[in-house]
């Protein structure tokens, strides 16, 4: 593995669902690169194939062909438990609605990830205050999401993707369930974010707006990613 290796590389992905009706492909060939610091937006209709994308990005999904590389090493076909160990400590998510665990508190939810990772919980318990107040929630750490706002629980789902400081950020319509103006200040704090810890990122949106604040925009096209 190089260190100069690009933090992510999707290499000819194929992916094909078994439908009632056959076979339904999906990805039929697509290549990505993101390189250390870059943000990528991913614009293209519902149905094209944009989650499936973010998937195999992240190690959810196995490619039925290709391959997908995580800072040079090839990952894609790996077993169950290698792929996560590369989640865990490489890669961080984003979703339009934030998962959070209601049981538990937002610096809680930012603390876990890292447990899972073998953080001491005195430190997974710095990192998480550190990065809450990042994020405008100083205060906030001890209540549970019930007791948020919708900005603010996203807020704390983006601190909770950066826990492990990843390498590599995979967000799905991450404000998609925002209003506007709550929608544009999250956006530009996970901008802001990702830049600072030189992550390279691939962002999902239907917003050209958003999009066009990232550093180039890519689209899905018969089955590969081209430029918008």
């Amino acid at each position: 593995m190089s260190d100069a290796a690009p933090p992510l590389r999707l290499e000819a992905v194929e992916r094909r669902y078994r439908t009632e009706a056959g076979e339904l492909p999906v990805l039929t060939g697509a290549d990505l690169v993101l390189q250390a610091g870059e943000i990528v937006a991913l614009v293209a209709p519902s149905g094209t194939g944009k989650s499936t994308l973010l998937h195999l990005a992240g190690l959810l999904e196995r490619p039925d062909g290709g391959e997908v590389f995580v800072e040079g090493q090839a990952a894609g076909r790996l077993p169950d438990d290698a792929r996560t160990a590369i989640r865990r400590s490489t890669i961080g998510f984003v979703y339009q609605f934030h998962h959070l665990l209601p049981e538990f508190t937002a610096e809680e939810n930012v603390v876990l990830p890292q447990l899972a990772a073998g953080a001491s919980r005195a430190a997974a318990r710095e990192r998480a205050r550190a990065l809450l107040e990042a994020f405008g929630l100083h205060g906030r750490e001890h209540h549970r999401p019930g007791r948020l706002s919708g900005g603010e629980q996203q807020r704390v789902a983006i601190a909770r993707a950066l826990a492990n400081a990843p390498r590599v950020l995979l967000a799905d319509e991450p404000t998609g369930n925002l209003d506007v103006a709550t929608s544009d200040r999250v956006f530009a704090e996970l901008l802001d974010a990702v830049r600072r810890h030189g992550a390279a990122a691939l962002v999902a949106t239907h917003n050209p707006d958003l999009a066009r604040r990232m550093d180039r925009i890519v689209t899905l096209r018969e089955g590969r990613v081209v430029p918008a």
